[in-house]
């Protein structure tokens, strides 16, 4: 049997990035007001009957998006010590990376960032 449950929460940032490599206005240095949504899921649910208090999921997934607010992204540790540009697709993988392991009995499904209304990218991880 698979997953059962899952919960989707949010947040917002605002930051600014340039992309190495790229040939186009992105090469230069820009922001964005970035949008991130994930989503957890689970087999069984909790005493209370919940997968995962929102709150606490909301609070992990503020917690890091506070640390990317209001800075420019290619000089975080993480995208400096890895070498690669911070696109919407990397952040996502980025977020993945930091809240896989954050709550029992549970796995991230899938991690979408959005750098416009229009523009999205996702990681959705094999298991």
């Amino acid at each position: 049997m698979g997953l059962m449950y899952s919960v989707r929460v949010e947040t917002r940032f605002s930051s600014s990035h340039y992309l190495t490599g790229y040939e186009g206005n992105c090469s230069r240095l820009h922001g964005h007001n970035w949008r991130v949504v994930v989503e957890i899921a689970g087999m069984k649910l909790n005493k209370t009957g919940m997968l995962v208090d929102f709150i606490r999921l909301k609070g992990k997934l503020d917690e890091i998006a506070g640390k990317l607010d209001h800075i420019v992204l290619n000089e975080h540790p993480y995208f400096q010590s890895t070498d690669i540009n911070p696109t919407a697709e990397n952040l996502a993988a980025f977020f993945y990376s930091r809240l896989q392991n954050s709550f029992t009995g549970t796995r991230v499904l899938r991690v979408e960032v959005y750098e416009t209304d229009d523009y999205v990218a996702a990681y959705i991880p094999d298991k």
